[in-house]
């Protein structure tokens, strides 16, 4: 399993002071807060700096587990017994397939980055408009995000407590599941395998 390159907002450009405004409000410890649109912001500009910076939380993560997360360990992508989950991406592979996690995991961040990349998708130039199918995408984008935090959590979470790693999960966590639900990117019905948690993490903040 290859790391992943950090994707970059380059500096100077609006992206990179959202994501500024984004940590900054951060640092406050007021997640709720932090994921609300900022006065006078384009949503879809929004969500695609949000959905870069999730997309290197998670691989930063994974890649602390990745010692513990192999072939023979993890044979199946899983989230807990009830969970299974099978690979496609519509182009490449049509069809789902039956893989490792690592295989899994592997894929997913691929092609992650590859719609990251894409210009016509995520524009980094201002006044470039995003494209109409932009918020589907994102939403799929980080619905299969969230798969992998529910490996970790179902599968690896015991590494994580073993690395010390826990109290950055969990905030890492909380702050994707406040976003996805202030701007209701993904269904109630994906987030099963982590909604007890779900549940404990975001009462504390009502």
């Amino acid at each position: 399993m290859t790391f992943k390159p950090k994707k970059n907002i380059p500096e100077g450009s609006h992206q990179y002071e959202l994501l500024k405004h984004a940590e900054a409000t951060l640092g406050s410890g007021n997640l709720r807060m932090a994921v609300m649109l900022p006065d006078g912001e384009d949503l879809n500009e929004w969500v695609a700096v949000n959905a870069v910076d999730f997309f290197n939380q998670i691989n930063m993560l994974y890649g602390t587990v990745t010692d513990f997360c192999s072939e023979d360990s993890c044979p199946l992508m899983s989230a807990g017994l009830k969970y299974e989950y099978h690979w496609a991406d519509g182009t490449n592979i049509k069809k789902p397939i039956k893989c490792s996690a690592p295989k899994y995991i592997d894929y997913l961040m691929t092609w992650v980055q590859d719609q990251l990349d894409d210009e016509t998708l995520f524009p980094s130039k201002i006044g470039v408009p995003f494209p109409k199918n932009f918020m589907s995408v994102a939403k799929t984008i980080l619905k299969r995000l969230f798969r992998v935090y529910a490996h970790i959590y179902h599968q690896h979470f015991d590494a994580v407590m073993q690395l010390q790693e826990e109290a950055h999960l969990n905030t890492s966590f909380k702050h994707f599941i406040f976003f996805v639900q202030e701007f209701n990117l993904i269904d109630r019905k994906e987030l099963a395998p982590l909604q007890e948690l779900i549940e404990k993490l975001t009462t504390k903040d009502r």
